[in-house]
């Protein structure tokens, strides 16, 4: 085999920054989770090097689901009973307040 081939039996690898590009994030977040050992890698000589299914690792680990313990419940009905307004009430007119600066500057 040449020195430019590559062996097709052997998983490509990607390097930090191809990961960091497809991760959205800089390449010091990548080499700084693989050194602390939060995200599957492979060391050579060259540095962290990553395979494919180390990658679709880290998008599995980075991935957030929503909690069904916090999700919100449906109600079909209201629990509080409605109170009826009668429209005959006169309507009481709004007044705007004086701005706190104006108020303050007497």
């Amino acid at each position: 085999m040449n020195a430019g081939e590559s062996n097709p039996d052997l998983p490509k690898s990607y390097s930090a920054a191809e990961v960091a590009k497809a991760l959205d994030c800089s390449e010091w977040w990548v080499k700084e989770q693989a050194r602390r050992r939060r995200i599957p890698f492979l060391r050579s000589g060259s540095g962290y090097r990553f395979t494919r299914s180390h990658v679709e690792e880290i998008f599995h680990l980075l991935e957030e689901r929503p909690d069904p313990v916090n999700a919100p419940l449906v109600r079909t009905t209201s629990t509080r009973p409605r109170t009826f307004v009668p429209f005959e009430a006169p309507a009481v007119p709004l007044r705007a307040r004086r701005p706190r600066r104006a108020r303050n500057a007497v």
